[in-house]
C-alpha cells in the first residue's frame, strides 16, 4: 500500500501491543486500569500471527508485548518467536513477579531481546506505597535477578509524579547498581487508572527541573537514558547540548534523538487486547480495528495518524515553536486537558521565538 504521500516517511519505530488486560497486580496508576481477567474479546493468536504479518510490511520496529501483564498469555512464547522470525525485535513490559528460571529461559530462546521492570520506589516502602500492591518491591526484584541469571538485558522503568519524585535519584542508583541497561522515566499522563494521580501530576516548573536533572546523569550513568512522554527532554537535550558548545542539528542531534519527543501516531503506535490501533497508550483514540482493517490500511490512513504528522496544523504555542519536530508537545495530556489532540501541551515552560 502506497499510504499518504506526506506519512510515507513516518514507518513505525516502535508497537506497543497490549496483548491482555489481565494482570497480577493491580497498581493505583496503571493506564489500562488492569485487574485480574479474564477479559472478553481478546485477540486469538492466529489473529495475533496474521497482524505480526502486517506489521512487516510496514516496517520492522521493535516490537514491545505489553499488558496487563503479558506473561499470563499462554501464546506469548509463540508470538515473541514469530516476531523474532519477522526480523522485529521483541522486548517484553512485565512487573517481573510471576517470572521463573524456566520460563525466562525460554523467553530468551523465543526472542526476547529486553525485559522491562517497573521500579517507581527505591524500597519496598516507597514502590509498593505508590502501587498499592504489598510485595511489588520484592517481587521486580527477584525477577531481575532471574532476568540477570539467564542473560536477558533488563531496563528500569520509573513513572514519576510528586508522590515519589524524590525517589527518582535513588531508583536511578538503584538502577546501576542492579546492572540495568536503561533507565526510562515516565512523566504522569493520568489517563485509565492514573486519573485517580492527577493532582500529583509534576507541576510545569518541576516538570521542567527534572528533565535537566535527568540530562545531568547522562555522563555519568554508564546506562542509556530516555524520557517518555517527557517530549520536553528533546528541546532541553539540543538546548543543553548548544550551551556547552556542542554543534546541534536540530533534526538529528544526540543518540536520544533518533526518535522525537512524542512518536504518537509519528513513529510509534499502541494496540490494544482488542486490536483498536491508537496513537498511544494515553491517547485514547480509536484509530482503526485490526479486526475490520489491516495493519498498513490504518498506519498509513488513519486520518488521527495524518493529522499528527502534519505539524503545520498543531495549535497554540506547540504549532509555532521552532522545536515541534522534534519535541511535539504530549498529545495525550493535550487532548485530556482541552479535548483536541493537536492543542498546545500544558505542561510547558517554553515560549516559542515566533510571536503569537
Amino acid at each position: 500500500m502506497t499510504g499518504h504521500p506526506e506519512t510515507k516517511p513516518f514507518v513505525p519505530r516502535l508497537v506497543a501491543w497490549e496483548l491482555t488486560r489481565s494482570c497480577n497486580l493491580d497498581c493505583v496508576h496503571c493506564r489500562a486500569a488492569a485487574s485480574r481477567g479474564p477479559y472478553e474479546g481478546e485477540l486469538s493468536t492466529e489473529e495475533c500471527l496474521r497482524i505480526l504479518e502486517e506489521i512487516a510490511e510496514v516496517g520492522k520496529p521493535i516490537i514491545i508485548l505489553t499488558g496487563g501483564e503479558p506473561l499470563l498469555r499462554d501464546d506469548l512464547l509463540t508470538l515473541a518467536e514469530k516476531a523474532k522470525n519477522l526480523g522485529f525485535r521483541p522486548v517484553l513490559a512485565t512487573n517481573g513477579t510471576l517470572l521463573t528460571e524456566e520460563l525466562a529461559r525460554r523467553l530468551k530462546e523465543a526472542g526476547i531481546a529486553r525485559a522491562s521492570i517497573s521500579l517507581d520506589g527505591a524500597s519496598p516502602e516507597a514502590h509498593d506505597d505508590f502501587r498499592k500492591m504489598p510485595g511489588a518491591f520484592e517481587g521486580a526484584l527477584r525477577g531481575i535477578e532471574i532476568l540477570k541469571k539467564v542473560g536477558i538485558p533488563f531496563q528500569i522503568n520509573t513513572t514519576v509524579t510528586a508522590k515519589n519524585l524524590e525517589e527518582l535519584p535513588k531508583v536511578h542508583e538503584l538502577a546501576k547498581k542492579l546492572g540495568a541497561v536503561a533507565h526510562h522515566i515516565f512523566l504522569l499522563v493520568p489517563v485509565g487508572r492514573g486519573k485517580e494521580l492527577a493532582e500529583e501530576s509534576l507541576p510545569a516548573e518541576v516538570y521542567e527541573k527534572t528533565l535537566h536533572w535527568f540530562y545531568d546523569q547522562r555522563e555519568r550513568a554508564g546506562l542509556h537514558l530516555k524520557a517518555t512522554c517527557a517530549p520536553h527532554y528533546y528541546r532541553i537535550l539540543r538546548e543543553r547540548a548548544r550551551a556547552e558548545g556542542k554543534t546541534v542539528d536540530m533534526e538529528t542531534f544526540g543518540l536520544d534523538a533518533v526518535t522525537r519527543g512524542c512518536l504518537a501516531g509519528t513513529g510509534f503506535c499502541f494496540i490494544s487486547h482488542k486490536g483498536t490501533v491508537q496513537p498511544c497508550g494515553y491517547l485514547e483514540l480509536n484509530c482503526g480495528s485490526l479486526r475490520e482493517k489491516s495493519f498498513p490500511e490504518i498506519w498509513w490512513g488513519s486520518e488521527v495518524f495524518q493529522n499528527l504528522r502534519n505539524f503545520k496544523d498543531y495549535k497554540g504555542k506547540c504549532g509555532r515553536c521552532e522545536y515541534v519536530r522534534v519535541c511535539g508537545g504530549c498529545r495525550a495530556r493535550a487532548y485530556e486537558a482541552t479535548g483536541d489532540y493537536l492543542e498546545a501541551e500544558p505542561l510547558c515552560t517554553y515560549e516559542p521565538r515566533k510571536p503569537a
